[in-house]
């Protein structure tokens, strides 16, 4: 992925973007249930990746998680440390995690897989993997397709993703797929699901 792209992208609208989707009121209910399903309770840290503004990392310590979040747009972190006081927040890439092997017990990455091209996937789920304790769990949210291909996001080059694909791509680095939530896309919004699954 080319990181530098997508931060100058983000951060270019990212007024505009926190101001549409920053809070846990613009998120979808059963979005919201479905990851405290996987991700409260978890034993250990959990690490929101591509956090944005902060508002999933801060619902996500309301439930008591012990979660701290990442992004690569300092405006974000800017905002969410400002927003989310007492939460932590680091400005950095998911793609070489500060962590030591197996510390982790979950992982949230909210639409932040995007905008990685299909080649460059595997890569960041092997670090998932590597900083994930076992039975450490993973949930990530991603666009619904039958078939994977680029399109164009409003921000920057994104890619849609056939959801047995997917779970084949966690399969390969080391996780099993426990749950998927699909939407199915309107006037204003695309086709979307939500998956989870475990380190094994």
């Amino acid at each position: 992925m080319d990181t530098e792209k997508v931060q100058q992208a983000y951060t270019s609208v990212a007024e505009l973007y926190i101001s549409l989707f920053g809070t846990t009121q613009q998120v979808d209910p059963d979005d919201l249930a479905f990851i405290q399903r996987h991700l409260a309770g978890r034993p250990g840290p959990v690490l929101d990746l591509g956090c944005g503004p902060g508002h999933l990392t801060d619902y996500l310590r309301s439930l008591g998680v012990d979660a701290s979040g990442l992004d690569l747009v300092p405006e974000f972190i800017a905002h969410a440390r400002a927003t989310h006081p007492g939460v932590e927040y680091q400005l950095g890439s998911m793609e070489r995690l500060d962590a030591a092997d197996h510390s982790v017990g979950g992982i949230l990455a909210w639409y932040s897989l995007i905008h990685l091209p299909p080649q460059d996937l595997g890569a960041v789920l092997d670090e998932f993997r590597r900083v994930l304790a076992p039975a450490g769990r993973l949930v990530l949210g991603v666009f619904d397709a039958d078939a994977v291909g680029a399109f164009d996001h409003k921000v920057v080059t994104a890619y849609r993703w056939s959801l047995d694909e997917f779970a084949e791509r966690l399969a390969r680095a080391g996780f099993r797929e426990v749950e998927r939530l699909r939407r199915a896309g309107d006037d204003k919004h695309r086709p979307h699901a939500a998956m989870a699954a475990i380190a094994v």
